[in-house]
C-alpha cells in the first residue's frame, strides 16, 4: 500500500501578506532613520548657527565691557584732575583773600595811629574819610580780582568734566556692532 500524502497547498496568501509587512516595515524603518538623520542634521546645524551667534555676541560684549572700563576710567580721571585744579584755585583764593585781609588790616592799624596822632577834629575826619573811601576802592578792586580768579578756575576745573561728558555721550550715542 502506497500511502500517498497529499501535498499541502502552498501558502501564497500568507506568504503574500508576510512579504508585505516585511516591505511595509523595512520602509516604516527606512522613513524614521530618515527622519532621525534629518533631525540629528538639523540640531547639528541649529547648534552651529547657536554656538556661533553665542561667540559673536560674548566677543561684542566683551568689546563693550572693555570700551566702558576705558571710558570709566578716563572719567574717574577726570573727576580727580578737575578737583585737583579746584583744589589749586580754592588755594589761591585762599591766599589771596588772606592777603587782602592782612593788608585791610595793616592800613587800618596805620590808619588807626594817624587818628591818635590827628591834631584837630579835620584832621581827624580827612584821615578816616581818606581810609573810608580807599578801603571801598580796595574792597571794590579785590572782589573784581577775586571773581576773575573764581571764574577763571571753575572755568579750568570744569573744563576736563566737560569734555568727559562730550566724549561719554558721543561713546554711548553710538549703535553696538552688529
Amino acid at each position: 500500500m502506497t500511502t500517498v500524502t497529499k501535498a499541502k497547498p502552498a501558502p501564497a496568501p500568507t506568504q503574500a501578506f508576510e512579504s508585505a509587512a516585511a516591505q511595509a516595515k523595512e520602509q516604516v524603518e527606512g522613513f524614521v532613520k530618515a527622519g532621525q538623520e534629518q533631525a540629528a542634521k538639523t540640531f547639528e546645524q541649529t547648534a552651529s548657527a547657536t554656538k556661533e551667534q553665542v561667540e559673536k555676541l560674548s566677543s561684542q560684549l566683551l568689546k563693550i565691557s572693555a570700551e566702558l572700563q576705558a571710558l570709566n576710567k578716563a572719567n574717574v580721571e577726570a573727576l580727580i584732575q578737575s578737583g585737583s585744579i579746584a583744589t589749586q584755585g580754592a588755594e589761591e583764593l585762599t591766599r589771596e583773600v588772606t592777603a587782602y585781609a592782612q593788608a585791610s588790616f595793616d592800613k587800618s592799624v596805620t590808619t588807626g595811629k594817624a587818628l591818635l596822632t590827628a591834631k584837630s577834629l579835620k584832621e581827624v575826619v580827612d584821615l578816616q574819610s581818606e581810609y573810608v573811601k580807599a578801603s571801598f576802592d580796595a574792597f571794590v578792586a579785590e572782589s573784581s580780582r577775586l571773581q576773575g580768579i573764581g571764574t577763571r578756575v571753575a572755568t579750568a576745573a570744569l573744563t576736563p568734566l566737560k569734555d568727559r561728558v562730550s566724549v561719554t555721550v558721543s561713546t554711548l550715542s553710538k549703535p553696538i556692532a552688529a
